[in-house]
């Protein structure tokens, strides 16, 4: 078994990682990953240390492989910001880090999973270590696109892409990794559009398939303004669910944990002002995780909704190209019959907006209003 079989469809990058690994003259100090989501950016970097600490380069069975992976290993550090983005502070900590030589490890590794979240500042504080590299360290950077790393990151990196995986190779690794029967895993794999784990949710969860379906519907159903507003309203609500079902769980237990790490008493009914500070900071830390996770899931609420807009031009054109949707065949049907190419590609163009719209800071629910009012049926 290879650290790599985790790293699904991505033969090329796998090649180039794996030759860099065995060879010192393919290596160098900083790479830079990129990919669409759910191309397994943060998989391959993290093979990529298990490989670089595994005395065979890569068997995915001894220690180094399996601690590096899972983000234990004492040379591995893992950056993967759960706010909207990475701090001047963060960024100057890793550049003391990079400085130490590794501990037990051949090399020390450090993956920033979400480098298109480094602000400017952040970024600058980084150059020094990328500019003058130490000896024994790696950087290895994760983000979408070349575009959304700053110039000067990119410049001194070295720039692997990533391609989507194919639906079988996605298929296959949940059978084979998670035990999903084969009907199941198509059917996640391509809903999900190959991304690996929103597969994975879908094959195991059956609310999230619920949710899915229910946003798949909104398309087709959209003729009024009013039609319009209710449809943004339910939009945000399915998101506003999924983030809390995700995250009050989580909340509760961080604060209870750090009451018992600070000896406060949860009962009482004031706490000491150095308690209440570090409870506000957690509350802070945590109201900041929502409002990413908020916006993940409505921008891949977007992304379901369209699919099935994409499907609907397919059938329309009678292009030869498998659907999305394939379950709902019905409902694209119907959708391809009422609107034009025309208006379709205009659908998609307004879903494209809203996904930039709120990925530049915009609230979600003007720009789903938005967006939902440019998605009404023809009259």
């Amino acid at each position: 078994m290879s650290v790599w079989e985790q790293v699904v469809g991505q033969d090329t990058a796998v090649e180039t990682l794996s030759r860099a690994v065995n060879d010192p003259g393919a290596m160098t100090h900083a790479w830079l990953l990129t990919g669409p989501p759910g191309s397994g950016r943060s998989v391959a970097a993290r093979a990529f240390a298990g490989a670089l600490q595994c005395p065979e380069g890569g068997c995915g069975t001894c220690r180094e492989c399996r601690t590096a992976v899972e983000g234990t290993h004492s040379d591995v550090d893992i950056i993967a910001t759960e706010g909207l983005t990475l701090t001047v502070a963060l960024a100057r900590d890793l550049v003391q880090l990079a400085a130490l030589r590794p501990s037990l490890g051949r090399w020390r590794v450090i993956i920033i999973e979400d480098a298109d979240r480094l602000h400017e500042r952040a970024a600058d504080a980084l150059l020094k270590s990328l500019e003058e590299p130490v000896a024994r360290t790696v950087w290895v950077l994760c983000a979408p696109s070349l575009e959304d790393v700053i110039i000067t990151i990119r410049s001194r990196s070295r720039h692997v892409r990533l391609r989507t995986p194919p639906v079988d190779a996605v298929a296959e690794l949940l059978m084979r990794r998670d035990g999903v029967d084969e009907p199941m895993a198509l059917y996640a794999a391509r809903a999900a559009q190959s991304h690996v784990g929103v597969a994975r949710r879908l094959a195991h969860d059956e609310g999230a398939r619920i949710r899915r379906r229910n946003v798949i519907q909104l398309a087709g159903q959209i003729r009024t303004v009013g039609d319009a507003i209710g449809a943004a309203a339910d939009l945000a609500k399915i998101a506003d669910e999924e983030s809390g079902a995700a995250s009050t769980e989580r909340d509760a237990a961080e604060k209870a944990r750090l009451m018992e790490l600070l000896g406060a008493d949860p009962a009482a009914r004031t706490q000491p002002p150095h308690v209440r500070s570090q409870i506000a900071a957690l509350e802070k830390e945590q109201k900041t995780r929502a409002t990413r996770h908020t916006r993940d899931v409505v921008d891949r609420s977007l992304v379901d909704l369209l699919s099935v807009y994409r499907d609907a031009l397919i059938v329309r054109c009678g292009t030869p190209v498998a659907l999305v949707n394939q379950d709902m065949g019905d409902h694209v049907q119907r959708l391809a019959q009422a609107m034009t190419s025309e208006q379709l590609l205009g659908a998609m163009d307004a879903i494209g907006l809203a996904r930039e719209r709120i990925g530049a800071n915009v609230p979600p629910l003007l720009a789903l209003e938005a967006m939902a009012i440019s998605l009404q049926l023809p009259r």
